[in-house]
């Protein structure tokens, strides 16, 4: 067994390494949140790079601002840096490669000021982001930016020591102002349409409270690519650490699990250059969204679709749902019937193609990936995935009498259901208000969805709040595997 480290480089066998010495990078991207997502997808690709030969200042300065990242901390000192990225395909072949790509780790509460210095460096040329679709503050019933937590109050009262990324951000880009250095790039990687301007949304919004002038000059000045990004990458597990030790011979605290699929669909649009992507395979385009609302509305959708309501059938893991062929039925029917009559073209793609290529993903028993995950935040997640389908298909019907949403409604009501008979509190940024809500339904039926700031004005439609209704019904009477079946042969019936 070799722990992993610089010096166990050149003696690991049936395991990639990088082809660079990572003790000679130099960082030119600063990223906040880094996670099992990022290391298996931006740093990957940032790794591919390094090891064609080029870009060497292209390495990247990982930034972690809440408590739990302390851990991250200690692993990255612990490694050099260093990681083993597990990728299998979806008929459980495997292959490791351990990653360099981050060059260095800050964990900025021990440091804010070296985090700020970083920032404010003219080498820091993109600020890249994963911090979870609610960690931008915008409220899903209003679209406005909310500064009401303690966190960013905190922020807006003082320059020093910042404790969110906004508040680091901002700081940052007024040091480079005040020094006449142009602004980095802010580049948004969470799952959300128009990641880019809802990141500067917040942002200079943030900042307009802090400082007017500072605001608009952020605004006017700094790039905020729109991307879409994907790589099922399920939580890091011993069993993961366990079959790199067995398999590879290597000891790694905190290697990455990830699917052998990867997509990186990127608005080119910079304020200091970019790493040349486009030749490790990065797609480079000038306007992205058609491949963001194909992805949130059609794979981050039916995660969501597919999590209450397997979790409801006793089920712990993805691939055990869609190995089902009702709940295939189910999921096709969804992304058929009711999230694909609201996308665009895809350039180069096949939708068709593209949604039965998700069920092949999904029921890869190789990845292992949990239900439980992801319904993590779910009231982050179902109104930037699921609901716009629902809000655009009740447009469409007011139009000309066609939208279904019965599916949506069934996947709302599971989600109900689940909170109504959780035994253990759910991991979720509204769980109390969730699940108070879903427990009144038994005496005031339609109470879940009458929270606005998860459902808007959904909850007074009458179209959507009958198909909800309805749905419950039917998952009390017949049991989840009953209420999609159900479902299912009702579609069958009306085609």
């Amino acid at each position: 067994m070799v722990k992993l480290s610089l010096s166990a480089l050149p003696t690991l066998d049936h395991v990639s390494v990088p082809a660079y010495d990572p003790r000679s990078l130099k960082s030119g991207i600063v990223h906040f949140g880094v996670g099992g997502f990022h290391r298996s997808h931006q740093a990957m690709y940032l790794d591919r790079l390094l090891n064609a030969g080029t870009d060497h200042d292209w390495a990247i300065c990982g930034v972690g601002v809440l408590p739990h990242d302390a851990r991250m901390r200690d692993v990255f000192a612990d490694q050099h840096d260093l990681y083993t990225l597990l990728t299998k395909s979806p008929q459980g072949e495997s292959e490791a490669r351990v990653i360099g790509s981050v060059h260095e780790f800050l964990f900025a509460p021990d440091d804010p000021e070296a985090v700020l210095a970083k920032l404010a460096d003219p080498a820091t040329r993109i600020v890249s982001l994963t911090v979870t679709e609610g960690g931008y503050s915008v409220s899903n019933a209003t679209g406005e930016f909310d500064p009401s937590s303690p966190e960013l109050q905190h922020d807006l009262n003082t320059a020093e020591a910042p404790r969110t990324v906004f508040g680091f951000l901002t700081e940052g880009l007024r040091r480079r102002r005040d020094a006449g250095l142009p602004p980095f790039t802010v580049m948004s990687c969470d799952n959300m349409q128009g990641n880019g301007h809802v990141a500067q949304h917040a942002l200079t919004a943030f900042a307009r409270l802090k400082d007017a002038a500072l605001g608009d000059w952020i605004a006017e000045q700094v790039a905020f690519p729109n991307s879409m990004v994907d790589r099922i990458t399920p939580v890091t597990t011993d069993a993961t650490r366990r079959e790199i030790a067995e398999t590879y011979g290597l000891e790694d605290a905190w290697p990455v699990l990830a699917e052998e699929f990867t997509q990186w669909v990127l608005e080119d649009h910079f304020t200091l250059g970019r790493p040349a992507l486009e030749t490790v395979g990065v797609q480079l385009v000038q306007d992205v969204e058609p491949y963001e609302l194909m992805k949130l509305r059609l794979l981050n959708a039916s995660h969501q679709a597919m999590g209450c309501l397997g979790l409801l059938a006793g089920y712990t893991y993805v691939h055990e749902v869609c190995q089902h062929p009702l709940f295939v039925q189910f999921l096709l029917g969804y992304m058929q019937q009711e999230a694909a009559p609201t996308l665009r073209p895809v350039p180069g793609i096949d939708l068709g193609a593209y949604q039965h290529q998700l069920i092949e993903r999904f029921s890869s028993a190789a990845i292992q990936d949990t239900l439980s995950r992801l319904i993590v935040d779910a009231s982050e997640r179902i109104p930037k995935f699921l609901l716009p389908v629902v809000r655009e298909q009740l447009a469409t019907e007011a139009a000309n009498g066609g939208g279904q949403v019965e599916h949506a409604a069934l996947v709302v009501a599971a989600w109900s259901c689940y909170l109504e008979g959780a035994e253990e509190p759910v991991t979720d940024v509204r769980a109390a208000l969730l699940t108070e809500a879903a427990r009144r339904e038994a005496t005031h039926p339609g109470a879940f969805l009458q929270l606005t700031e998860v459902f808007g004005d959904l909850g007074s439609h009458d179209r959507f709040r009958s198909a909800y209704l309805a749905a419950r019904d039917s998952l009390r009477l017949r049991g989840p595997l009953g209420a999609v079946q159900a479902l299912t042969e009702r579609h069958i019936a009306a085609s």
